[in-house]
């Protein structure tokens, strides 16, 4: 039966039989429907990998971060990520700008389909004729293309991915919507993206107001934005320029009289010589920004914590050490970081010289802290049972074959925890860790905030795990604010491109966490108090200035630090090698407390001294401090609300009157002598150094 039905349909079809012209039409349609079914499926198959990456929801949204940053007065300190200012609209851009871009990139931009035949065709015979690639035949869509989607690899793959995606562009976008995507997403050198943050990187105005040669200069750049960048290579900008000015001539856009003005008068780019900037600490917050920053919009104005006086004494202290004692004594490297007892940096110093190491030591470097992890110990001595009148004999022991000694190599048999940690003894330390257990001790200085692994060993006593200055600032801080955690933070607040507020430190921080008792955190500071008054941090002494803190020094003095803070500022420094070699006998005692004093000095002048729990705080400011916690709007720890410029001038008025009307005192006796007043920055007063031969005391 099957048989049958096959011979049935055969003599039905050779009804349809066709010979001649006919005959051969039809074939040439058959298999020409043969060969459009086959291209359709091969150009599916091709085409599929490239819509692939259509997929994203926000694909017109860049990946890449864009962040200005701004000190906490609110004044611009820097940039990072890519530069990228997309908030212009097309219809407020210059006309020649973007006709300059037009005549120079795709002069059929608005009459082809995405894929500009006739240019390609022309660009193909131009380059041939050259025997080299000497023209492009890329339309501006398939350069968004590009952009948005792809890489700058040369392979045929990528240019089928281009050419599709082109055809995908102009089915899903307007004309207008393409070229202004296109405006705004160009590489056009020196880190910027798009003709907005070109024209405030090169010209230092917004891209509404530059003139035609600037105009010209910008579209230039599209070509080879490394080769023509004007703060690179001015002249070849202005060569290029020059030919954009043609191009537009050319392409009936201008006429050659519209353009003399601008041949005549190139344009000239901004001077980008390196200017001061706290680079350590910007490249610290920009990746706190990438973890905070909530949505998808990557264009973002950050105002952070830092501030500017502060940070510029921070460098030059680091600095200046470093020029006066680093060959001298072989140390080459110095970190700091300078915070509020509630975690604010204020100031951040990551290594003697950002141009010759980006890499951060306040940071990243794991550095052993030696003597100034002892507090950690003591800490967890006194909430252990022990106190700071506590007897424990200074004398050699032995665990598991170790046999730690004491600087100098002698011993003063039974001592108070309070002598033994202001004369940095290392016996007692290791009996305490000895004693608790080791997990105690780690335990303690994780809850502070020390974030890097710590050895689980005996010797973990005398500060041998590594740590960073960051963590270690951020643990001390804990001593400063009464037994509080006090991360350590550097964005307030975050905006999008709109402007509106979209992270905020207030808003969104958790109620101080105590980690340690208010009770141990006093006894802690009256140690460490001692120290800095008659002990091994002497030297980091402030006259009129409550302070505590401690120094450490590791083996082979390879590394020297002094942890130190006040009621205001907990201030880390640290000085060494980064390839680990001894320094001349640095200690902490030394370099890194002359750095402290000298910063500490500049950054507590001018500024209401906080009490510190423990040491110069009245039972009533104990209260008061115990109650407030923070909830008066201001974040414990942090510093006093500052004046206003309004009122920093009306007390130097009052100041001067008094100056007018004061008495000569009586002879026989001394009377105080104020310094001159200088201001730092907003609402900051700060004492003018003292000169040689001033007069200072106090009234008999």
């Amino acid at each position: 039966m099957l048989a049958r039905a096959i011979e049935g349909y055969s003599v039905w079809l050779r009804r349809f039989r066709v010979r001649g012209f006919s005959r051969l039409a039809n074939e040439l349609a058959c298999d020409a429907l043969t060969f459009g079914l086959a291209g359709s499926v091969l150009m599916l198959a091709l085409a599929l990998p490239a819509f692939q990456a259509t997929r994203k929801a926000d694909w017109k949204t860049t990946n890449d971060f864009a962040v200005t940053f701004l000190d906490r007065y609110g004044n611009e300190i820097g940039r990072r990520g890519i530069l990228l200012n997309n908030s212009v609209p097309l219809e407020e851009l210059p006309d020649y700008l973007v006709k300059a871009t037009l005549a120079t990139e795709d002069r059929r931009f608005f009459y082809h389909f995405g894929i500009d035949v006739l240019g390609t065709f022309r660009a193909l015979v131009a380059n041939l004729r050259a025997n080299g690639v000497v023209e492009g035949g890329s339309s501006i869509t398939q350069q968004l293309a590009k952009n948005l989607f792809l890489s700058n690899e040369r392979t045929l793959d990528r240019k089928i991915k281009e050419a599709f995606l082109s055809l995908w562009l102009e089915a899903n976008l307007s004309k207008r919507e393409i070229l202004k995507l296109y405006l705004d997403r160009a590489y056009m050198g020196g880190g910027t993206f798009g003709v907005g943050a070109a024209a405030e990187f090169y010209f230092g105005k917004s891209v509404r107001d530059v003139t035609l040669a600037e105009a010209a200069m910008l579209s230039g750049l599209y070509k080879a934005p490394t080769k023509y960048a004007p703060h690179i290579n001015l002249p070849a900008a202005r060569l290029r320029a020059n030919e954009v000015l043609t191009n537009m001539v050319q392409a009936g856009f201008m006429t050659e009289g519209q353009v003399i003005g601008a041949r005549r008068n190139p344009a000239t780019a901004v001077d980008r010589s390196k200017g001061e900037s706290p680079d350590n600490f910007l490249d610290w917050a920009y990746d706190e920004v990438k973890q905070l920053a909530p949505g998808n919009d990557r264009i973002l104005t950050v105002r952070t914590t830092l501030d500017p006086a502060l940070q510029s004494q921070a460098d030059r202290s680091v600095t200046s050490t470093l020029r006066q004692y680093g060959q001298e004594r072989r140390v080459g490297q110095g970190a700091l970081v300078s915070l509020t007892t509630d975690g604010a940096v204020r100031a951040m110093v990551g290594g003697h010289d950002y141009g010759a190491s980006q890499f951060n030591r306040a940071v990243n470097a794991l550095r052993q802290p030696g003597s100034s992890f002892k507090p950690f110990v003591y800490m967890t001595a006194f909430m252990n049972g022990y106190s700071e009148n506590s007897i424990v004999p200074d004398a050699p022991i032995t665990i598991g074959g170790w046999s730690p000694r004491n600087y100098g190599r002698s011993y003063h048999g039974s001592v108070t925890l309070k002598t033994a940690l202001t004369r940095s003894f290392n016996t007692v330390p290791v009996r305490l860790a000895h004693a608790m257990g080791i997990d105690k001790v780690i335990a303690t200085a994780k809850s502070m905030g020390i974030r890097s692994e710590l050895e689980r060993s005996i010797v973990i006593s005398l500060g041998v795990s590594e740590v960073t200055v960051l963590d270690m600032a951020g643990a001390y801080a804990a001593f400063a604010n009464g037994g509080y955690k006090a991360t350590p933070y550097g964005v307030l607040e975050i905006k999008n491109s709109k402007g509106e507020t979209i992270w905020n430190h207030d808003r969104n921080a958790t109620r101080p966490e105590r980690i340690l008792p208010r009770d141990k955190v006093e006894e802690m500071n009256d140690v460490l108090h001692n120290v800095v008054e008659h002990g091994t941090g002497r030297r980091a002494r402030i006259d009129g200035v409550v302070s505590a803190g401690k120094t450490g020094t590791t083996q082979a003095y390879r590394d020297a630090w002094f942890a130190g803070y006040t009621g205001n500022y907990c201030t880390v420094v640290w000085f060494g090698n980064d390839n680990y070699t001894p320094t001349g006998r640095v200690t902490g005692g030394s370099l890194p407390a002359m750095t402290w004093q000298t910063y500490m000095r500049y950054a507590q002048a001018g500024v209401e001294q906080r009490p510190l729990p423990g040491v110069n705080e009245s039972p009533a400011d104990a209260r008061v401090a115990e109650a407030a916690n923070g909830e008066d709007g201001q974040p414990f720890g942090a510093n006093p609300r500052l004046l206003t410029k309004e009122g920093t001038e009306v007390l130097r008025r009052i100041q001067g009157l008094f100056r007018d009307v004061a008495p000569l005192p009586p002879p026989g006796r001394r009377q105080a002598f104020s310094r001159p007043v200088r201001d730092v920055g907003p609402g900051r007063l700060s004492e003018a150094p003292a000169t040689t031969g001033s007069i200072s005391g106090e009234v008999n």
